[in-house]
């Protein structure tokens, strides 16, 4: 059992695999005629009620097929020029012989009513045509058979069917009370749109909203620096990149200059250590964490001892979603219970991973996820193992990473990939699904650098080509 929204990253990694959404569409409308001829017979009075997305275009797949045994017919809830897909309206081009009008529609003629229209993503109040329609489908005497959900599923109210025909696996939330007999259906999804993270992944993007104001987009505290200036700069050039409107670097004396002098876009704020993190730290953190969305804890901090004392104190405080990377990561693989009630990204590479379980790694990326996975069951948090092939895990769930190339072992390509997960975070994207974008972004824009410059490329030129990555994918398949 999936979450509803999984099905979209599944239906567009597919495509970007080369399976054509026009195919699964075609399996999923094939699937729901085959249901209802097993379940309720030929000859049937079938009226077909279409919505204007890629639902009612299964709609229009199944009408094709039911009518070589039964009488069917279609009714459209919105104007044919607002069905949104070119599939979709390739699918109603087949079958639009079959439409009749809505106005004066008596459902009780009907044998069975086929719901095409909404799929998953309904949130709140179900808007006109389909509020009145739900209500004439649910009064009706008919045998309701509803497409993948019934409609208005997670909106307050929806379709009451006798049987759902859904595809791939079952919806999260789905159950018999609601859905009636449910049937899955095998569409084709190939299994590498399951395992691989892809451009599916963008659907947890959150679009900034037109009204929004600075700060709204997020707010990152970055804690780093010190012995190494660099990482806590790079860390705030990848959240930014990804969008996100305001990040404050906190770093002891030493760095406040270097860091500060990277850019003018940086807020900079410099604690009260000399040369490394103190304890005394731990308190102004605990200040600014008022001020954050999120945290990235641990780039370029190095290994004092004072330090890891520090770094203990401000997770142990932190109450908000956190990325905990680098030198962070070795404090807590001395005490994994620091992370007991926490929530956020572990981002450890293969050394980092056998110092937090004791267990060196495997080499094939399928034992790496059984090993993630058993790291965030006992953490708590998402697991995102760096490696030639990432690995992002959670306490039941594993995908995989595929992009990126050898170019990305320059050194701090891992303080930008924290920077977007931290940035995403901040943006209240749920860590699993802000490990596997950010994995998946990082990598892209990597490759979009190598394409540019071969393998001799920086981490900052990576960070310069996110935007890049996250403009081509959301142009391409959220349709802005």
């Amino acid at each position: 059992m999936l979450p509803a929204k999984e099905f979209s990253v599944l239906d567009i990694n597919s495509e970007s695999l080369g399976v054509p959404t026009g195919f699964l569409m075609e399996n999923a409308g094939r699937g729901v005629a085959e249901a209802v001829e097993a379940r309720l017979g030929h000859g049937l009075r079938i009226l077909v009620l279409c919505g204007p997305g890629n639902n009612g275009g299964d709609g229009f797949v199944a009408a094709r097929h039911l009518k070589d045994h039964s009488k069917v017919s279609i009714v459209l809830a919105k104007p044919i020029d607002q069905i949104r897909t070119d599939i979709a309206k390739d699918a109603y081009e087949a079958v639009k012989d079959l439409v009749v009008p809505l106005e004066g529609l008596d459902l009780s003629k009907f044998d069975v009513i086929v719901d095409s229209l909404l799929g998953t993503g309904v949130k709140g109040r179900v808007q006109e045509p389909y509020s009145k329609l739900i209500d004439q489908i649910n009064e009706s005497q008919a045998k309701v058979v509803s497409v993948d959900v019934p409609s208005g599923f997670g909106g307050d109210k929806m379709v009451r069917p006798t049987i759902t025909v859904t595809f791939h696996d079952v919806k999260e939330g789905m159950s018999e009370a609601n859905s009636g007999d449910i049937v899955v259906k095998d569409i084709g999804i190939p299994v590498e749109a399951t395992t691989t993270v892809g451009p599916g992944e963008f659907v947890y993007y959150p679009l900034p909203s037109p009204d929004s104001h600075k700060g709204d987009n997020g707010r990152l505290l970055v804690v780093g620096g010190g012995p190494y200036t660099g990482a806590p700069a790079l860390v705030a050039m990848g959240a930014y990149r990804i969008k996100v409107d305001l990040v404050r670097i906190a770093v002891p004396e030493r760095a406040f200059v270097p860091v500060a002098s990277y850019s003018p876009n940086f807020i900079v704020h410099q604690l009260s250590g000399k040369r490394h993190l103190v304890k005394k730290d731990a308190e102004e953190i605990e200040e600014l964490l008022f001020w954050s969305d999120a945290m990235v804890i641990g780039p370029g901090l190095g290994d004092d001892k004072e330090t890891a004392e520090a770094i203990h104190d401000i997770i142990e405080g932190c109450n908000k979603p956190m990325v905990v990377d680098a030198d962070a990561i070795t404090v807590v693989a001395k005490d994994l219970s620091l992370l007991k009630g926490k929530t956020g990204i572990l981002t450890p590479h293969a050394g980092e991973f056998k110092r937090l379980t004791g267990v060196p790694l495997p080499m094939d990326p399928e034992s790496r996820m059984t090993q993630a996975k058993e790291l965030a069951e006992r953490t708590g948090m998402t697991v995102l193992l760096k490696g030639r092939v990432d690995v992002i895990a959670c306490a039941d769930r594993a995908k995989l990473n595929r992009t990126g190339n050898a170019g990305m072992s320059v050194g701090g390509t891992g303080d930008v990939l924290a920077g977007i997960a931290g940035g995403l975070l901040s943006r209240e994207v749920k860590p699993f699904d802000a490990a596997r974008l950010a994995a998946f972004v990082n990598g892209t824009a990597g490759d979009i650098a190598y394409q540019d410059m071969g393998y001799c490329f920086l981490a900052t030129d990576v960070a310069e080509r996110i935007p890049r990555a996250v403009r081509a994918f959301i142009d391409r398949f959220l349709y802005v």
